[in-house]
């Protein structure tokens, strides 16, 4: 019969409180998640710097993709199918290089051999499985967070308008760190699958980050409000016409698929070969 993620054993927190303080401490150690936090708060800035610049040979400035700076943060009404690519580039694409973060940050345990190591003295698959979702979850929160500040800032030196709801911003902003999760699961669940790929494994989290899948299925019913269930379905449902029952929508929603990877990774971690 296969291993099943189990809560009931009284060692259980202490073994997932070790694992996350040996995951923690790698991360805060590695140079990668500086760069990471650097990147998510360069793209809005690099979006709303570079929008609206004169060309050169005319002279004549292009049209701004922004009016508003926290349009760079999210949509004002959920949309699921891009028309137009001032819709898609706010703080979703942090969840596209959080993807390729994850990748690289769990290639490396396989690359360096850490996990056959941490393997031989700490068997519990699940353990692993949930300490990789909850670490990379705070890694892309915390860029979600740096992706904020650098729309602000960047919102400040090219006198954007800031006019928002303010409760609908924050429902905004704390929807999609909660989506963390969700795609934290997905991505280290993908990278289970594609362990010995690790190409495959970022090109694959780049797939899925984009939302292809997802709003191909828009474009084929329209925006019904059924795609929430999905993840990036769910990070479109946070914009700047939020309510906190968004909010509660989006930590229904994350909690679950972090639930359904987290089974399906330790499954297949407990059944295959895992070097």
């Amino acid at each position: 019969m296969g291993k099943t993620l189990r809560f009931d054993s009284p060692s259980f927190g202490r073994r997932l409180k070790g694992m996350l303080g040996v995951d923690f401490y790698r991360l805060f150690h590695t140079p990668m998640y500086y760069i990471f936090l650097a990147i998510a708060a360069i793209i809005p800035a690099m979006i709303l710097g570079t929008s609206g610049i004169p060309d050169p040979q005319t002279g004549v400035a292009a049209t701004p993709l922004y009016t508003n700076v926290w349009h760079i943060i999210a949509a004002e009404e959920p949309l699921y199918v891009v028309s137009d690519i001032a819709e898609y580039a706010n703080m979703d694409m942090v969840f596209i290089f959080g993807g390729i973060m994850v990748s690289i940050f769990i290639g490396h345990d396989y690359k360096s051999g850490y996990v056959k190591q941490l393997f031989t003295t700490h068997p519990k698959k699940q353990d692993y499985m949930m300490s990789k979702t909850i670490t990379c979850a705070f890694a892309m929160a915390c860029m979600c967070v740096t992706y904020l500040i650098g729309a602000v800032a960047a919102g400040l030196l090219t006198g954007g308008s800031f006019q928002v709801d303010p409760l609908a911003l924050l429902c905004a902003v704390l929807g999609k760190m909660i989506m963390s999760l969700g795609w934290a699961s997905l991505y280290t669940f993908l990278n289970i699958i594609f362990r010995k790929y690790f190409g495959v494994s970022i090109a694959s989290s780049f797939f899925f980050g984009t939302g292809i899948l997802i709003i191909g299925a828009a474009a084929i019913v329209g925006n019904s409000a059924w795609l929430n269930v999905f993840l990036y379905g769910s990070s479109v449902y946070a914009c700047l016409s939020s309510t906190p029952v968004t909010v509660l929508v989006c930590l229904v929603c994350s909690v679950v698929w972090a639930l359904v990877y987290n089974v399906l990774g330790t499954r297949i971690l407990s059944k295959c070969d895992v070097y």
